[in-house]
């Protein structure tokens, strides 16, 4: 008995030594300044090709589609560019916006691609009720008015925010400001799975097989998951970066935490996402291509 409780006592020593080297080396990595600058220049890099990425896809479109103005594929390709674009730049100067006073400044540099990333895929979302409400013979008038209403209340609310962290640093004020984010993402989420869902059973229950129609149902399908997941997890994770000071995202010292958080929340579903709708539109008889009015 004696020789097995010993042991047992050697592997928790073992499994509490690993344990303790682990956040050794997550904590030795934190307080690095040469980790720091390398994360957030792998970040400003990442940022930078999708950036590049989104831009060219724009280019692209508009040499096939000339004659078109702002389109919402167009709108959606140029606010990818816009947001991954502003992301790198803050990355880049991330150790600059920290020395930034007052700190309400910091919260605006840092908050304002969040709410663009969420203006940028509600337009998805809005395209795709576009062509729902079509296919079933609904009436689209109300759609991008509640797309304008909708942003304009999230804008709104969030720059109220702003001025009350402007007037006074109130925790309980940061501590809302953030679960608002939450809350915005846990929205998006929803939007995709409702709108995304409904368009990937119609098209499904659609009875003419075609090449066309299956890439369709699969664009709908990848999309709607990859935005959905991507949403639910930045909701999540601010959650825990609200309540936990350990999870704090606004801070210099949590590289590797910054790190994991952008890669999966906005690099990689934008990435996947601009790889997805890569395809252009033809150049002539288009009919679910509306420009943006």
């Amino acid at each position: 008995m004696e020789e097995g409780s010993s042991s047992v006592e050697m592997a928790g020593s073992v499994i509490a030594f690993k344990l303790k080297d682990a956040s050794s080396w997550w904590q030795d990595i934190n307080e690095s300044p040469v980790w720091q600058d390398r994360i957030f220049h792998v970040l400003a890099a990442l940022y930078g090709l999708v950036a590049a990425v989104a831009l060219i896809q724009l280019i692209r479109i508009q040499l096939r589609v000339p004659e078109y103005g702002w389109t919402t594929q167009k709108v959606f390709h140029f606010l990818n560019f816009l947001v991954n674009g502003v992301r790198c730049l803050l990355f880049v100067f991330r150790r600059n916006i920290e020395s930034i006073h007052p700190s309400i400044f910091q919260h605006i540099l840092l908050d304002s691609p969040s709410l663009a990333f969420f203006t940028t895929y509600a337009l998805l979302v809005l395209f795709w009720a576009e062509i729902y409400y079509q296919a079933r013979a609904l009436s689209t008038d109300g759609l991008r008015p509640s797309f304008f209403t909708i942003n304009a209340v999230v804008y709104a609310i969030q720059i109220a925010m702003w001025l009350v962290l402007a007037w006074k640093n109130i925790p309980i004020a940061v501590i809302l400001s953030k679960m608002f984010f939450a809350g915005v993402s846990l929205f998006a989420a929803l939007g995709f799975l409702l709108y995304g869902g409904r368009l990937f059973l119609m098209l499904r229950r659609f009875p003419v097989e075609s090449k066309g129609r299956r890439k369709k149902l699969q664009e709908v399908g990848y999309v709607t998951t990859i935005c959905f997941f991507c949403f639910l997890v930045r909701c999540i994770m601010i959650c825990f970066n609200a309540f936990d000071k350990a999870a704090d995202l606004d801070v210099l010292d949590h590289p590797v935490l910054n790190f994991i958080y952008y890669l999966l929340v906005e690099i990689l579903p934008s990435t996947l996402v601009l790889f997805i709708l890569r395809k252009l539109p033809p150049k002539r008889g288009i009919t679910q291509y509306h420009p943006i009015r």
